[in-house]
């Protein structure tokens, strides 16, 4: 078991950071404790002046873990790592560092990202195979891990406590404008168990498994193999159902933590069929799409939120394709930043998508208004409405494209000129 904080002090020093998303939620939600685990944020100074950019979590014995990661073929070395350890379903510490991605480092960064897991391990007194890592930030530069070690070094050492959630939301915070945590309570059978969650993630945003990165933990004593058929059931309508610029990361990494400290009463689960697990099941799909959404609206310049609806497509594979072409597409995404009804743009992408669409049986939707009909505009289309609907910060789009029956949403946001300032800027 870690030391835990006792009067520490807080750098109070800010370097100046981009200016807060007018999509962000108005608070960072208050985070029950997790029973049988530590958290605690630190502050190395490598990349980030005044802030915290190093986060070490420490799990008990009986702790499992599941989840899921990049389908990049550039991997970062913390990926291949995590990925050699999920099969074992075992966890006792976790690692995540801001400001470098230790990807396409070569040996050299599989080197690092071992001293790191080692570094932690020690700390910890644990072994190094027990102890996961994450690392986000800019992609071909060598990770230094002594500043890195030190942090953790004193983190485990005094700086762990069970409730610094924000902290250590910040401390993973890349080019996002704001922390981004989520929690939820539910009952699995009578036994009362908590869900925390925190990611970080503002561009290189695409749906290809996760989204950067995003952790979730809870206190129910569930095992490995129940953790993976939850991720699994509800990435597709989270993590894999948002875009911010199409760009899939080296990094991406989404693990779900379970503590084991809240014994389930009665049987062991040993699937998601359970009934007893229903509760937990639906607290999940909510806290991972909602963390999945907040990477959205924290998206690199974005200044609104949309919403693709695609219906009547093949299947929902297809329809998943769409939409997807819609909201990649930097026509419709800049038109809706120009607050431009252009619903001919939305067309196109339909078209660009290569899927089955009956052009003469298409339909075009901009929040509640009917724009287009069986192929064409519809009679006496008054666009003013529309115009000043595209004022807002959320913005739906609805296609049905005439074909069959599958259907697929997709969340995603505007492209501004911030979005090239932001990235042109990155590695000053």
């Amino acid at each position: 078991m870690p030391k835990l904080k006792t009067n520490m002090t807080t750098n109070t020093t800010k370097k100046p950071m981009l200016k807060k998303s007018p999509l962000a939620p108005k608070s960072f939600p208050k985070m029950p404790v997790i029973d049988g685990l530590w958290l605690g944020a630190g502050e190395t100074g490598t990349k980030y002046k005044g802030r915290p950019d190093v986060m070490l979590v420490a799990v008990g014995k009986k702790s499992a873990i599941a989840g899921a990661l990049t389908k990049s073929s550039m991997p970062s070395a913390a990926v291949e790592w995590c990925r050699s350890l999920l099969p074992k379903g075992k966890i006792r510490g976790l690692v995540v560092n801001a400001g470098n991605a230790n990807a396409f480092t070569g040996k050299t960064g599989d080197k690092a990202n071992y001293q790191l897991a080692a570094g932690a391990a020690k700390a910890l007194n644990v072994l190094p195979e027990e102890v996961f890592v994450a690392s986000t930030g800019v992609i071909g530069e060598d990770l230094k891990t002594p500043p890195l070690l030190k942090t953790l070094t004193g983190l485990a050492d005094g700086g762990l406590s069970p409730t610094a959630w924000q902290n250590c939301a910040r401390a993973i915070m890349t080019t996002d404008t704001f922390p981004k945590g989520v929690t939820r309570t539910t009952k699995i059978g009578s036994v009362e168990v908590n869900l925390n969650g925190i990611a970080k993630g503002s561009g290189m945003i695409a749906p290809d498994m996760a989204t950067m990165l995003a952790f979730f933990f809870t206190d129910a004593d569930l095992p490995p193999s129940v953790l993976r058929q939850l991720i699994g059931d509800n990435l597709p309508s989270s993590f894999n159902a948002i875009t911010v610029d199409s760009d899939t990361s080296t990094s991406d990494t989404v693990l779900l933590i379970a503590s084991g400290a809240r014994k389930i009463s009665g049987k062991p689960i040993r699937s998601i069929k359970d009934v007893r697990l229903k509760g937990f099941a639906k607290i999940l799909k909510e806290a991972m799409q909602d963390l999945a959404q907040q990477i959205v609206r924290d998206g690199e310049g974005a200044t609104k939120f949309i919403t693709v609806n695609v219906n009547g497509a093949a299947d929902d594979a297809s329809a998943r394709l769409i939409a997807l072409a819609i909201a990649n597409s930097p026509l419709v995404k800049t038109a809706i930043a120009g607050e431009d009804p252009n619903w001919g743009r939305v067309v196109m992408a339909v078209g660009k998508s290569g899927e089955p669409a009956d052009r003469d049986r298409l339909q075009v939707k901009i929040g509640k208004f009917n724009i287009a009909k069986n192929g064409r505009v519809i009679a006496n289309y008054d666009e003013r409405p529309v115009a000043k609907y595209m004022k807002g910060r959320e913005i739906d789009i609805s296609v049905d494209v005439g074909i069959g029956k599958g259907s697929a949403k997709v969340w995603t946001s505007d492209l501004t000129h911030e979005y090239i300032s932001i990235n042109a800027d990155y590695r000053s």
